[in-house]
């Protein structure tokens, strides 16, 4: 059995497309979907941080998990490229499920 032919792939921006930066990535995750919340965090002082969400984006599982492997794939590069990137080890704490 052959494998069908790939279609061609046209993309277009929307009228509202925007980019924009963020430094703070929060994950909810139902049986549905994955909710992805981008925002910017800010440390004011020594004991406060502020994070200020702008985009609330939903993935189906599925799109969850093709998400995860063009990333993993994107970082290696990347580091392979530049050296290994370092985390700060308080940022790998476990925050609440949702």
């Amino acid at each position: 059995m052959s494998n069908p032919a790939q279609p061609e792939i046209k993309i277009h921006q929307a009228e509202n497309y925007r980019e924009s930066y963020a430094n703070s990535v929060q994950v909810r995750v139902n049986v549905w979907d994955f909710f992805l919340v981008f925002g910017t965090l800010q440390q004011p002082s020594e004991s406060q941080v502020e994070v200020r969400n702008f985009q609330g984006v939903y993935l189906s599982p599925q799109q969850a998990k093709a998400l995860l492997n063009i990333l993993h794939q994107n970082v290696t590069n990347y580091e392979a490229m530049f050296g290994e990137i370092k985390l700060d080890p308080r940022a790998m704490t476990q925050g609440p499920v949702h």
